[in-house]
């Protein structure tokens, strides 16, 4: 039997979406719409997916080690980014709204309120990546006008 890989060797991506059945997330980007987040922990692929009535958590454990899963999702039209969890935070994160982007600010241990959208935490997760100064608010909520 293999061993779980620890928390530091596992991986995260954030998974984004288009797709919702809420008419009030109609107003967000378009694939901006919905998150979720996706993990591979050497074995197998993990999602957690923080819908209007509940978390949906799905182990993923019969798929072949060498089957890519964010590849897979982003041929499906998702958009898919690595990230990373910051577990070195020692104050509470601060109190926000409950949605999806809050779900994986919280998972990823992201602490600032200026990310409300999925659109918004995408762009800083991909700043985060180039390794540029993470200015997530600049002004641009990114509804649909």
């Amino acid at each position: 039997m293999r061993m779980t890989n620890s928390p530091s060797q596992q991986k995260t991506w954030i998974v984004f979406s288009g797709e919702t059945d809420l008419p009030w997330l109609k107003v967000l980007k378009k694939n901006y719409r919905h998150c979720f987040v996706l993990i591979n922990d050497g074995i197998n692929w993990i999602t957690l997916d923080p819908l209007a009535s509940y978390i949906d958590v799905q182990i993923h454990r019969h798929l072949a080690e060498s089957f890519d899963l964010p590849t897979w999702l982003e041929s499906r039209g998702a958009k898919v980014i690595a990230a990373k969890v910051n577990r070195v935070h020692k104050k509470p994160a601060p109190i926000m709204f409950f949605s999806c982007v809050e779900f994986i600010k919280r998972s990823l241990g992201i602490h600032s309120r200026f990310i409300i959208t999925p659109w918004q935490l995408y762009r800083y997760l991909e700043q985060q990546q180039s390794h540029k100064e993470v200015t997530p608010y600049k002004g641009e909520l990114s509804w649909v006008v």
